[in-house]
């Protein structure tokens, strides 16, 4: 699908949240370097603390991201920019590399309902498991989720109470 194709309908509402996926150009591994990850990792946070977002959950795969976010300012469009454009710079340099680094576009997906929430964090910390770099909920070091993981079972609650 081409890119202007992925903007028809987009829509950004200030308190909605979002699943936002966006993929490394050609799929390169660029965040097996852990190092990489980090700085994404970053970003998330930089991007939580300057008031654009509250993030609820994301993983950081080796050739792309999933974030679970509720946009608390600005356009989804502008979040993304900003992301992708520090995050590039960051990667690239410590990297010692130049050139793209994000394939142009992203995918967006509006959360309508608390039970749809948590289905879609569940989804996302599950991406290492069904990718074979994990064995279990929490076991990867680049994903995170605003929920405890808690024991046994590796259950995840919401915000203490089972959905």
């Amino acid at each position: 699908m081409n890119s202007a194709r992925l903007l028809l309908g987009r829509h950004s509402s200030i308190g909605l949240s979002y699943l936002l996926t966006t993929v490394v150009q050609g799929r390169a591994p660029m965040f097996a370097c852990d190092a990489a990850a980090v700085l994404a990792i970053r970003e998330f946070q930089r991007l939580d603390q300057e008031g654009f977002t509250r993030s609820i959950a994301y993983v950081v795969m080796p050739d792309h991201i999933h974030w679970l976010v509720e946009l608390r300012a600005g356009t989804l469009e502008n979040v993304m920019k900003r992301f992708k454009s520090r995050t590039a710079l960051q990667v690239n340099r410590s990297l010692g590399r130049v050139g793209r680094f994000w394939q142009a576009c992203y995918h967006d997906h509006a959360i309508r309902s608390d039970e749809s929430l948590y289905r879609h964090a569940m989804y996302l910390m599950g991406n290492p498991i069904r990718a074979g770099l994990a064995t279990e909920l929490g076991q990867y070091r680049h994903a995170w989720c605003e929920w405890e993981l808690k024991a046994p079972g590796g259950r995840l609650s919401f915000h203490g109470v089972d959905p």
